[in-house]
C-alpha cells in the first residue's frame, strides 16, 4: 500500500492507521500524516510500531527568515 499524498510505500503500522469516526483506513505515511494528525482522531496498531516509523524532525520549520 502506498501513501495517497506522496506516494511511498507504507510500513505494516501507517497501513493500520483509521478514522474513529468513518472507520475508514487513512493511507498516508507518518511523514504525510503530521500535518493533519491534530485534526483528525485515529485508532492505530501501536504493536505494529517500529524505529522507522518515528517521524522525522523537519529541521526547516525552525530556520528565521
Amino acid at each position: 500500500m502506498r501513501c495517497k499524498a506522496c506516494d511511498v510505500l507504507l510500513t505494516e503500522y501507517e497501513a493500520t492507521r483509521k478514522t474513529v469516526m468513518t472507520g475508514e483506513y487513512i493511507d498516508l505515511c507518518n511523514n504525510c500524516f503530521r500535518y493533519i494528525q491534530e485534526d483528525v482522531e485515529v485508532v492505530d496498531r501501536p504493536d505494529l510500531r517500529h524505529l522507522q516509523d518515528e517521524v522525522e524532525l523537519d529541521y526547516n520549520d525552525d530556520e528565521q527568515v
